[in-house]
């Protein structure tokens, strides 16, 4: 699968995902497996996506959760919503 749903946060909304098959025209001839990972945040009913974190797998196995869970909660706190 090119884009995964990253569950275990305890975050419902927004969801979050990780685009795994990401190619770059910088890193010729690795097509969609580049090792670059994008992770972002889709807000289903505004129908919008905010980029959250970007990293390459060979640098950092997995996506930062804790980045994910301030980001979440920095924007609630923005927003005023739970």
């Amino acid at each position: 699968k090119g884009v995964v749903h990253i569950s275990g946060a305890g975050i419902e909304n927004p969801r979050i995902y990780k685009a795994k098959k990401f190619a770059c025209k910088a890193l010729k001839g690795r097509g969609g497996m580049s090792g670059i990972r994008i992770i972002y945040a889709y807000y289903e009913k505004e129908d919008v996506i905010e980029f959250i974190e970007i990293y390459f797998k060979g640098d950092k196995a997995n996506e930062d959760k804790q980045r994910i869970i301030k980001y979440c909660s920095s924007k609630r706190k923005s927003t005023g919503k739970n």
